[in-house]
C-alpha cells in the first residue's frame, strides 16, 4: 500500500504552512465594517443578532471573508537575539520619548505664550471700547445741548437752543413754574373729590353696542399715534415722511394737513388748540393752524413721546437719550432735563400735574416729582420689553401700563404703590387710554380693540366691547360718545351706536 505524506511535505514547504492556513480559518473579516473577528464568535453573534457588531449593519455567515495569510513567518532579526542588542533598543526607544516630551514641552509654553498675549490684546480691546463709548454719550449728551442756527448774513453758527440750555441738566425749577405746578395740583384736586359722572356720559350698555360708523383713510405711512384736543372732536396723528393732518369727529374728515420736515413723527399731544408732536429727528415741533410756533432740538436722538401739563403751559418730552425735558411753553425755552438709566419710550403727565410717568425700553414705570425732578418710585418690569402706553385714570390713584408685545394690562395703585390689578385682553396691546370719568380704559393691538368697565359698587370689572380692528392707538371722543381708532396703515375708524 502506497504511503502518502503530508501536504506539507509533499509540496515541500515549510511545515509552519498547514498550522497557519488552520488559523486561517477561524478568522474572518466583515465586509461591512472591515473588521477581523474570531470565526467561532463571529458566528454566535450573526446567529443572535444578523448584525454586524461594530455597525449595527445586517451581516449573514456567508458575507464573512475568510482571511488569507502569509505561509512564511518572519523571525527576529539576528541583532535582537542578544542582551546587548535589546538594551540598545530599549535605549533608542526611551531617547525617542524623552525627546518627543521635550517638544510636547515646547509647545505647551508657546501656546501659553500666545494664549497670555491674546488675553492682554482682547482686555485692552475692551478698555478701549469702553472709553470710546464714555466719550460717545458724553458727545451725544453735549450735542443735545448745542443747535446749529442761521445766522442772518446766511451763515451759520454754533449756538444754545432757546437760551442758556447748557446749563439744564438736573437744573431746578423757578420758583414761578413750581408755583404753577402748585396751584395747577389744589385746583385739580379741589374739583376731582366726590365728582359726579356727567348725566350725558356714556354708559356701559351704550358702549357695548358701538360699532365702526365712520372711516377716513389718512393716506398716512407709518403712523404710530393718535391725540385727542380737551373738547374730544380734533385728533391728531402724523406719518414717517413728517406730514401731520388732525381728523374732525363732528366733520367726519381731515381739516388740517401740513409738513413739518423735522423726521418721522412718533408721537404727539395737544396744548389746548395747540399741536405739539416728537420726531424721529429729536425735535420736539409746536404749531397752530399748521404753522411752526415753536421748535426745541433737546434730544440727542429721536423724542419718542410727548405729554402736555393740566395747565397747558408746562411741555414734557421724552427720547432715546434716556431723558425727559421739561420745557415752558409761555417763554418756549427749555426748563430742565432729568437723564435716567433706560431708553424712555412714553410719558404721560397726572391729571394733577404733580407726578410725571416715563416708560422704560426694559419694562419698567418710572413716576417723577415734577417740582424736585427727583424720582419718587419705580414700578418693577413685568417683561423686558418697552413700555408702549401709558394712561392715568381721572380719579388720580391709577396708571395703566402696556408692555410691547404682551396681552395684559397693569394697572398700578398710586396710593399703595403696587399692581392693583392686571387685565388679560388676549392680543398684544399696543395703547390704553381712560375715559374723564374713570368708569372705562380702552386697549388696542393688531387683535382688535377692547373696552374694560370697573363698576366702583360691585368693585368688578367687565369687557363690555371688543372689536376685531387691528389698531396702533384708540382715544375716547366727547363724553365718551364715540372712541376712535387709528390703524397701522393710517385709516381712523369712529366706533359709536
Amino acid at each position: 500500500m502506497e504511503r502518502r505524506l503530508p501536504p506539507s511535505r509533499a509540496s515541500g514547504t515549510s511545515r509552519v504552512g498547514p498550522a497557519v492556513k488552520l488559523r486561517s480559518l477561524f478568522r474572518n473579516r466583515s465586509p461591512s465594517s472591515m473588521h477581523v473577528f474570531e470565526r467561532r464568535l463571529i458566528e454566535a453573534y450573526i446567529s443572535e443578532n444578523n448584525a454586524d457588531p461594530v455597525n449595527g449593519e445586517d451581516l449573514s455567515i456567508d458575507d464573512l471573508i475568510d482571511l488569507k495569510q502569509s505561509r512564511l513567518v518572519t523571525p527576529r532579526p539576528p541583532t535582537l537575539t542578544s542582551i546587548p542588542a535589546l538594551l540598545s533598543t530599549l535605549q533608542n526607544e526611551w531617547d525617542a520619548l524623552v525627546l518627543e516630551s521635550f517638544e510636547l514641552r515646547r509647545d505647551l509654553a508657546e501656546t501659553r505664550q500666545e494664549l497670555s498675549n491674546a488675553l492682554y490684546y482682547n482686555d485692552s480691546a475692551q478698555r478701549v471700547i469702553a472709553r470710546l463709548q464714555k466719550e460717545r454719550d458724553e458727545a451725544r449728551d453735549a450735542l443735545s445741548r448745542v443747535s446749529v442756527t442761521a445766522a442772518p448774513n446766511g451763515t451759520s453758527h454754533t449756538s444754545h437752543t432757546n437760551g442758556d440750555t447748557m446749563q439744564v441738566d438736573g437744573q431746578e425749577l423757578p420758583d414761578e413754574i413750581i408755583a404753577k405746578v402748585e396751584d395747577t395740583q389744589q385746583k385739580l384736586m379741589a374739583t376731582r373729590r366726590k365728582r359726579p359722572v356727567p348725566e350725558d356720559w356714556a354708559t356701559g350698555d351704550a358702549i357695548a353696542t358701538y360699532d365702526v360708523k365712520a372711516t377716513a383713510d389718512t393716506q398716512f405711512t407709518g403712523v404710530k399715534s393718535l391725540a385727542v384736543d380737551e373738547t374730544g372732536d380734533f385728533f391728531l396723528c402724523g406719518d414717517s415722511d413728517g406730514a401731520v393732518g388732525v381728523y374732525d369727529l363732528k366733520a367726519s374728515a381731515f381739516t388740517t394737513r401740513s409738513n413739518l420736515g423735522a423726521g418721522a413723527i412718533l408721537h404727539g399731544a395737544w396744548a389746548k388748540d395747540r399741536p405739539v408732536v416728537a420726531t424721529s429727528s429729536g425735535a420736539v415741533v409746536v404749531t397752530q393752524e399748521g404753522t411752526v410756533q415753536a421748535k426745541f432740538q433737546q434730544h440727542a436722538g429721536a423724542a419718542t413721546a410727548v405729554a402736555v401739563h393740566p395747565s397747558y403751559d408746562l411741555l414734557a418730552s421724552a427720547g432715546i437719550d434716556k431723558s425727559y425735558v421739561l420745557y415752558d411753553l409761555q417763554q418756549a425755552k427749555v426748563l430742565t432735563q432729568v437723564f435716567s438709566d433706560y431708553e424712555l419710550t412714553t410719558i404721560a403727565f397726572h391729571p394733577d400735574g404733580h407726578l410725571l410717568a416715563a416708560g422704560t425700553s426694559d419694562g419698567s414705570t418710572l413716576l417723577y416729582d415734577i417740582k424736585t425732578s427727583q424720582l419718587a418710585h419705580t414700578f418693577a418690569a413685568s417683561a423686558t420689553a418697552p413700555v408702549s402706553g401709558l394712561s392715568f385714570s381721572e380719579n388720580g390713584t391709577w396708571l395703566a401700563a402696556s408692555t410691547q408685545g404682551q396681552s395684559t394690562i397693569t394697572i398700578y395703585d398710586l396710593r399703595k404703590l403696587n399692581v392693583l390689578k392686571t387685565l388679560d385682553v388676549g392680543a398684544a396691546v399696543t395703547s390704553v387710554s381712560w375715559d374723564y370719568t374713570g368708569q372705562f380704559l380702552a386697549a388696542c393691538g393688531p387683535g382688535g380693540v377692547v373696552v374694560s368697565q370697573y363698576s366702583k359698587s360691585a368693585k368688578a370689572w367687565s369687557e363690555p366691547l371688543r372689536k376685531a380692528l387691528g389698531a396702533v392707538d384708540v382715544k375716547w371722543g366727547a363724553n365718551a360718545k364715540s372712541l376712535v381708532a387709528l390703524t397701522a396703515e393710517g385709516a381712523v375708524s369712529v366706533f359709536s351706536n
